[in-house]
């Protein structure tokens, strides 16, 4: 059984690390058709995406990208975890990081008390913005992907309206930005300077520190191993002691405060305000990364590298004469092409289990049919 155990083992290994080379190998395949069908080469492509994207600088440049992104997965994932579809984390991030910008533009104290307060915030924002859907689905049973969308929505409306000039926002003096108050010097986030490449994000340390914490909770806990299963099966969960509807809230809350972390290293490493060019949309491409990471810290990490890489080098492809359309095509190929390999060798490593243990039961039974006879 030792043995049986062992092999079953080593072919799991095998079909996890078969998934997802399955699935950049359909991915370049489908790509490279799509290129062809416009009446170009995919070659020259390919060959300037790897050239252009191990560059110094477009090193820098995809790291500082994957930082809000792995915080933006990781803050979808701690729902995909609880079977909760948090889309929500869009407007969560964007209106935590106004109101961090708001918070920390009137404030005047040393960075040591000032980063961490402008933090907190956002994180609170996040918490308290997501906790509304969670409530609303353990009270009155609405849908977590409704109920998200609306929020949203409403999210947008109240940073339109309250950044607006002689509110919490201001004009610049081009007339043509308007944004909140900038932050000062002390709350400025650390870079890393790595020379002519340019500044890495010190951002990226709390980054890690939140997979860190992710790993940690989910799977090294009392809580995460209630949360997970609460996620597989809510009956089964409450039969063995865990509080349902608890959890439900409790994990849309730590979505939340993961999520109010996501606009940080923009507002505290690059823009140190925020105005209406803030990033949007990085919340969906957090639900992207977390499928394509499959909820795994690691695995989200080599996403969030991976879609930084993507929009670095096919923004570069315009300039030798190809459509910047191919990001897109690309990143949806990636997904789809993701989730289908999944499926496919989940069912095959479930077939290839269930053959295994069968033959090594025939087996058994066939042995001890013999020694019986003898």
């Amino acid at each position: 059984m030792k043995k049986l155990t062992s092999r079953i083992d080593k072919e799991k290994l095998l079909l996890a690390a078969a998934a997802p080379v399955l699935a950049l190998v359909a991915a370049l395949v489908v790509t490279a058709l799509v290129i062809l069908a416009t009446g170009k080469n995919p070659f020259p492509a390919f060959n300037d995406m790897l050239s252009y994207g191990s560059a110094s600088d477009s090193q820098v440049y995809i790291l500082n990208k994957a930082t809000t992104y792995y915080l933006a997965g990781i803050a979808v994932a701690v729902g995909f975890r609880m079977n909760l579809f948090n889309i929500g984390v869009d407007g969560q991030y964007r209106l935590a990081a106004f109101l961090a910008a708001v918070v920390g533009g009137a404030m005047s104290l040393p960075g040591i008390v000032q980063i961490p307060v402008i933090i907190v915030v956002a994180m609170l924002v996040g918490a308290m913005w997501s906790a509304v859907a969670g409530i609303l689905k353990v009270t009155r049973g609405v849908s977590e992907v409704i109920s998200t969308i609306m929020l949203n929505a409403i999210a947008t409306a109240i940073i339109a309206y309250l950044i607006q000039p002689g509110r919490l926002g201001q004009l610049d003096s081009a007339g043509t930005l308007v944004s909140t108050k900038p932050l000062p010097d002390s709350a400025w986030f650390f870079t890393i300077d790595m020379g002519p490449a340019g500044q890495l994000f010190g951002f990226i340390v709390v980054a890690v520190l939140a997979g860190i914490a992710y790993w940690f909770t989910l799977g090294r806990t009392r809580f995460g191993f209630d949360l997970r299963a609460v996620g597989q099966s809510e009956s089964a969960a409450a039969a063995s002691g865990a509080n349902v509807k608890k959890m439900i809230i409790t994990s849309m809350i730590i979505s939340g405060l993961v999520a109010g972390l996501v606009g940080m290293p923009t507002l505290l490493n690059d823009t140190h305000q925020f105005d209406n060019s803030f990033p949007s949309g990085l919340g969906f491409t957090g639900i992207a990364i977390a499928l394509l990471g499959r909820n795994n810290p690691i695995g989200i990490g080599l996403a969030a590298l991976l879609w930084g890489f993507l929009e670095r080098t096919t923004n570069h492809l315009e300039f030798i004469g190809y459509d910047k359309e191919i990001l897109g095509v690309i990143q949806g190929v990636i997904v789809l092409c993701v989730v289908i390999a999944y499926e496919l060798v989940r069912r095959y490593g479930l077939k290839r289990q269930q053959q295994r243990v069968g033959a090594e039961l025939a087996a058994q039974a066939a042995k001890t049919e013999t020694e019986v006879t003898a």
